[in-house]
């Protein structure tokens, strides 16, 4: 089967923003005007295509990234529309991993918000070209000039608008494209389908001709010829600005600023042009690089269909009538149904067993990929978010995923004995599909921990639990993920001695533990001198302390940032053994644990909360009694937003709190930030379990 789209005419993006920005309904409308949906689906009806599960369809956010294909202008364009709750910012993390470009999408009254730069900073980590589409200027506070300034100072983007409005708030009527110098106004009637180009009204042509002297200035600094002409006062035409606009756009020196009202049909069209004009496609960035499997040789991969084949797999899903589904991005060569590939990670081979072209959730079957495609295989037994599949004559490592670590938990139990066989089915399921849920058995209760990224990713887990795998299960609430460390340089010694006739056991160690630098985990150092330890047992003392640090001394918490040195020890020719060695250092490393003024850690949370202004005071009030520390406020429109950072432990049921001090009026945002000693007053209330 040939390709039917040329890799120059393919484009993979990722629509990006902060919750309710407004990005699944320019998806929606995109979808429309491409002549995918035949109708429009609204977000807060509950009837968005890209929205496809009843938890999102009821709570009109987005949770999954969904993936759909268009064609616009006889270019493909592969869409993977991302959530804005930063409790599923994971979904963004794997999106951003396989996408050539990005539109961050900005609401026209709030400006950049804590979750757009979080996603901002996502995608300067993955160098991703990216166009900013600033939404919803036909609301009451709109301010497209003021959006740009955030863009510019808030994430530091040199962000160059192509576009201005016409009118603003109720006045919007349109945009002025300021590489033609028209006009273009949407007719209502049609739902936006219909639009008309006409000149520029005579009261902003002064505006008109200011902007567009700017913007050819800022795509003139990128170009030597257009620089050229700029300074001879010659007049740029729209294709050459275009062009210059593109390279510089591909090279993240620019990014090209739009603006519309997607929920008024208004704007939509002129994104698709620029999604095409100015994102790239595989063809326009680096080749990827990976690893020989087994070796330390880089390797690359163009995009091209001849090259060796290589994807990646960005995510995994259950599909009950299919069963699991792996998204994969591929960077080079080609696959057909049935063939053989190679899972680098795991060394093992996997044969292709179905293709399907994704619409949201709905499927196509298809029988080849090819590079720089998304799709789905079916079929795949043994494989993890973030591994690679590859020729099996040819294989190359790519790159894997990283997952921040969870920071909220809570129990589970199932209610009957049959459930119980469901439960642990159904949450090996979910750890395969979402890389930031973590399943756990206490040691000493015996319960089942599930950990996730915050109260909603939680409630959302449980709620699939007992609405889509139909398991009966009791939650208890939720617990926060503290952490121990120490404060202090101990030295101690860790001695397992014992004599039962015939061979016994004899192990020695003697370790320094002292406090590490915040975020660095445990570290290891083997100082031994003489051969007091032999070089065979050195490993067995490492995994000694390191099982040790699971548990610390205050709490039962896992203990961070410790470093840990073997300095000294003893051995026996003949009682002296692995196990003997690496009991000896978990004593001792539980002994250093508790002498090294140990303290207890707790997440601290960067708290949003944007509040009509006369209700700051209570707010900032709030925060305050919740032992938050407030780092700032601004004005956001006609509201003020304050910034702080609040223990996690302090921040449950926030949101019901808020709206009743706000009357409803206030929203907020939250994600975590770093761990800090807890107040010793606080940590009184902590025993070991």
């Amino acid at each position: 089967m040939p390709r039917t789209t040329p890799l120059e005419r393919t484009r993979n993006i990722g629509i990006m923003a902060h919750i309710d920005a407004g990005k699944t309904t320019t998806t929606e409308r995109i979808l429309y005007y491409t002549g995918v949906s035949h109708k429009m689906g609204e977000v807060h009806d509950g009837a968005a295509v890209m929205d496809w599960m009843q938890q999102e369809q009821e709570r009109g956010i987005t949770i999954t990234s969904a993936a759909t294909t268009c064609f616009w202008k006889d270019h493909r364009i592969n869409i993977i529309d991302t959530p804005g709750h930063v409790d599923f910012t994971v979904e963004v993390e794997r999106s951003l991993r396989v996408l050539d470009g990005a539109i961050g999408v900005f609401c026209g009254v709030a400006g950049v918000e804590p979750q757009s730069e979080t996603v901002w900073r996502q995608a300067d980590r993955y160098q991703v070209p990216r166009l900013a589409f600033v939404n919803k200027m036909d609301r009451v506070g709109a301010d497209f000039g003021r959006a740009v300034r955030a863009i510019r100072e808030r994430l530091q983007a040199n962000a160059v608008p192509i576009q201005i409005p016409i009118g603003s708030e109720d006045g919007f009527r349109g945009i002025v494209d300021l590489l033609a110098e028209k006009a273009i106004y949407w007719n209502d009637a049609t739902l936006g389908v219909e639009f008309e180009t006409r000149e520029v009204p005579a009261e902003l042509a002064a505006q008109v001709a200011e902007a567009r002297e700017h913007l050819v200035e800022a795509a003139a600094d990128f170009d030597e010829a257009l620089m050229a002409r700029f300074l001879e006062g010659e007049s740029v035409s729209a294709d050459q600005l275009s062009k210059a606009l593109r390279e510089a756009t591909l090279r993240l020196e620019v990014v090209p600023v739009l603006c519309g009202a997607a929920f008024k049909n208004r704007g939509i069209q002129p994104l698709l042009d620029a999604i095409v004009d100015y994102l790239p496609s595989p063809l326009d960035v680096p080749p990827v690089e990976g690893l020989r499997p087994g070796s330390d040789e880089l390797i690359q991969r163009k995009a091209d269909d001849n090259e060796p084949f290589a994807a990646i797999a960005y995510k995994l899903m259950a599909d009950k009538h299919v069963g699991h589904l792996t998204y994969i991005r591929v960077y080079s060569g080609h696959v057909k149904t049935g063939d053989q590939v190679l899972n680098a990670a795991r060394d093992r081979k996997e044969r292709i067993g179905r293709l399907l072209q994704m619409h949201a959730n709905r499927q196509q079957q298809i029988d080849e990929i090819f590079a720089g495609d998304i799709a789905v295989v079916v079929g795949l037994k043994a494989i993890a978010t973030g591994e690679t599949l590859c020729d099996p004559r040819d294989p190359i490592l790519l790159e894997a995923l990283e997952f921040p670590e969870p920071v909220l938990s809570i129990a589970i139990e199932p209610k009957t004995q049959a459930d119980m066989d469901r439960l642990f089915a159904s949450l090996d399921r979910l750890v395969r599909e979402d890389p930031t849920f973590r399943v756990a058995v206490d040691p000493e209760t015996g319960q089942t921990i599930i950990s996730g990224m915050g109260e909603l990713h939680l409630e959302i887990i449980t709620d699939r639990l007992l609405r889509e795998f139909k398991v009966g299960a009791n939650v208890g609430r939720p617990q926060v993920a503290y952490k121990e460390t120490i404060t202090r340089l101990v030295r101690v010694e860790g001695r397992y001695v014992k004599q039962t006739g015939g061979s016994g056991d004899f192990g020695v160690v003697e370790l320094e533990v002292e406090p590490g630098e915040p975020g660095s985990g445990i570290q290891f150092e083997a100082a031994v001198k003489g051969g007091a330890v032999p070089s065979e047992f050195i490993s067995a003392v490492r995994q000694g302390c390191e099982e040790a640090t699971q548990s610390g001394a205050i709490a039962g918490y896992p203990v961070v940032d410790v470093k840990v040195r073997l300095v000294d020890g003893q051995a026996h020719d003949v009682d002296s053994s692995e196990r003997s060695f690496k009991i000896a250092a978990s004593i001792g490393m539980k002994d250093a644990l508790r002498q090294a003024a140990p303290v207890l850690l707790e997440p601290i949370m960067a708290v949003e909360a944007v509040t009509p202004e006369e209700f700051v005071g209570a707010v900032q009030g709030d925060l305050k009694s919740r032992r938050g520390n407030i780092t700032g406020t601004d004005v956001r429109g006609n509201a003020q937003a304050v910034q702080a950072e609040v223990p996690l432990a302090t921040m449950f049921g926030y949101v019901n709190n808020l709206r009743s001090m706000t009357q409803g009026r206030a929203t907020y945002t939250m994600q975590f930030s770093r761990y800090a000693k807890v107040p010793e007053n606080v940590a009184e209330e902590f025993t070991y379990r």
